[in-house]
């Protein structure tokens, strides 16, 4: 007689372990996206467009530790810059000194759409 082996049957893998990967996968990217808007300050470049400038000046050196309109220091920015303009949607140029930091920039920028000035633009880094 012929001794055959018996036919065992084959186990199936445990998806327990795969499942719990998965779990920790999805927790991971919850956790890692960013739910909500992100926040923008919208602002032009200064040069790329054909309006023509109107009224007097309105260049705003923004360095690391003073504000500057049209080279001179200023403590508040808004109340300088009244004087020089006809409405809140006149064109202010805003340009960073060397050495300034984004955070500043922003700050600055913040406060002038604050005061309810709507028109920003921004220039390249003096040199």
């Amino acid at each position: 007689m012929l001794n055959l082996p018996q036919q065992t049957r084959r186990r199936r893998p445990s998806l327990t372990p795969m499942i719990d990967v998965v779990f920790l996968l999805l927790v991971f990217f919850m956790l890692a996206a960013r739910f909500g808007s992100v926040e923008a300050l919208p602002l032009t470049l200064a040069g790329g467009g054909s309006e023509r400038w109107q009224g007097p000046p309105r260049l705003v050196t923004v360095a690391p530790d003073a504000l500057l309109l049209n080279g001179q220091p200023v403590s508040d920015l808004p109340e300088a810059l009244a004087p020089l303009m006809q409405g809140p949607d006149d064109t202010i140029l805003l340009r960073p000194a060397p050495g300034t930091d984004t955070e500043r920039l922003a700050q600055v920028l913040a406060a002038l759409r604050d005061a309810g000035l709507t028109s920003l633009a921004l220039l390249e880094p003096a040199p």
